[in-house]
């Protein structure tokens, strides 16, 4: 694995700030991804935690930037977000029979329509819905939260990569 990836500039704006390093974080999880068989994509490696495979922490972050941008901050459907679902715990996390390819595309168009709706409101605009205590957050509070959540993720997908098949590094 040789990444090529660089930071947002020294001296940027806010906005390119925010989204530059949250776009990074999101390269980065999509590159520990890279070269994992179907298998190894799927496989738990944490006796106490069956869900946190690479394909559920993908699965995951897809939702989590549905449940930002889309439900959150525009105020949109949550009941086809499944980290919603009372019934079940970590649903956001359930592939739901889909390969890593097919997740990764889903994720892959979930940011493209994060940045869409990102690109489109100021930093500066607050969350449209009301039923949770979080729609009270501005935009830059989201994005500077999503920043911190996907670095974690991609954090732990290091660590999952690496107990997988010894894979590691840092761009």
């Amino acid at each position: 694995m040789t990444p090529t990836f660089e930071r947002p500039p020294f001296q940027p704006d806010e906005r390119t700030s925010l989204v530059g390093w949250l776009d990074l974080q999101r390269k980065i999880l999509r590159w520990k991804c890279e070269g994992l068989s179907e298998e190894d994509a799927h496989r738990a490696v944490l006796p106490s935690s069956p869900l946190t495979t690479m394909a559920g922490l993908i699965a995951h972050m897809r939702w989590t930037e549905h449940t930002w941008f889309e439900v959150i901050f525009l105020g949109g459907d949550e009941s086809v977000n499944p980290a919603f679902d009372q019934s079940r715990d970590d649903g956001d996390f359930d592939t739901q029979g889909m390969t890593l390819p097919e997740l990764l595309a889903a994720y892959e168009a979930q940011c493209a329509r994060s940045n869409e709706i990102v690109a489109a409101a100021s930093l500066d605009d607050v969350g449209r819905h009301t039923g949770y205590k979080a729609g009270q957050a501005n935009l830059r509070w989201m994005l500077t939260h999503m920043v911190e959540e996907t670095a974690r993720h991609a954090g732990h997908a290091d660590i999952v990569r690496e107990i997988l098949d010894g894979s590691k590094g840092y761009y």
